[in-house]
């Protein structure tokens, strides 16, 4: 039976998205370590499907200072990609890139606001390249949206989007560390359920 809208996703889907997670979590640890010249260790990563309000409980409530970065997927696979960063860890990578000059996320210049946009793609491009590996699918990233505000507001946008489809969402956490680096990263995988659907059926997946 298709799938209708999240909410149709049972254990063993839970576990290819979970393997995914894992995957791209890996991947854009090592991206990380070469972009920061830092060793980034990485814990195991959590991924469950919650939705806004569940989302938002868990990174602090609405008005909790964020900076999100969302890039559109496109191709074979179609849907959002948003990353969650918070001030302390967003200014952690902007110090690892720039020096302890560095302006902080919220007083983000056009150099610092490239850099952070220069991780979320790498980041990106760690997670596409996980489902690209497992399913051959070709999967094109857009150039990210950026901006600093409160989570309510920032995840607004996805809430818009895809409100005739699902209140649902991946949610993927886990948390790197290294020398210059200590902090939980939060990632949000929107993929439309058509192709959420055809992710499962290309893998065997039984819907």
């Amino acid at each position: 039976m298709p799938l209708q809208n999240y909410d149709d996703l049972n254990d063993m889907h839970i576990d290819v998205l979970r393997e995914i997670g894992n995957i791209g979590s890996g991947n854009a640890a090592s991206s990380l370590a070469m972009l920061l010249s830092d060793t980034i260790d990485i814990s195991v990563p959590t991924v469950r499907i919650l939705d806004y309000e569940q989302v938002m409980e868990e990174l602090g409530g609405p008005e909790q200072m964020v900076v999100g970065e969302l890039l559109c997927l496109e191709g074979d696979v179609e849907g959002m990609i948003m990353f969650l960063l918070h001030e302390n860890f967003a200014n952690q990578v902007l110090q690892a890139l720039l020096g302890e000059d560095a302006p902080t996320a919220a007083n983000l210049d056009e150099i610092s606001g490239s850099a952070l946009q220069e991780v979320a793609n790498i980041m990106a491009a760690s997670y596409v390249n996980a489902i690209s590996g497992m399913t051959g699918f070709t999967i094109d990233i857009t150039v990210p949206s950026m901006c600093v505000d409160m989570l309510g507001a920032v995840l607004s946008v996805p809430a818009i989007h895809y409100a005739n489809i699902s209140d649902k969402m991946i949610f993927i956490e886990d948390k790197f560390s290294g020398k210059d680096l200590n902090a939980p990263n939060h990632i949000l995988l929107i993929p439309d359920v058509d192709s959420l659907e055809k992710i499962m059926t290309s893998l065997g997946i039984e819907l």
